[in-house]
């Protein structure tokens, strides 16, 4: 299992931004390019699951400290 590298912030906000752009797609169906609020999945998965592989791989946590 992946370690969780995503705060509790920001998982807030990439949960809320996820779901607005993913409602966009549903809201907005006249629009040429509306497949791209379909980018929304990511940011709502990392919120909603707490790990982010770019955040791996660039050595970034935004959890609060580790307990030891």
């Amino acid at each position: 299992m992946l370690a969780r590298n995503v705060g509790t912030i920001d998982r807030a906000v990439r949960i809320v931004v996820g779901l607005a752009l993913i409602a966009g797609f549903f809201l907005n169906p006249e629009a040429s390019l509306r497949w791209l609020y379909l980018i929304g999945i990511v940011p709502l998965a990392t919120g909603v699951f707490g790990t982010c592989g770019l955040y791996s791989v660039l050595g970034i946590n935004t959890c609060g400290l580790k307990k030891s």
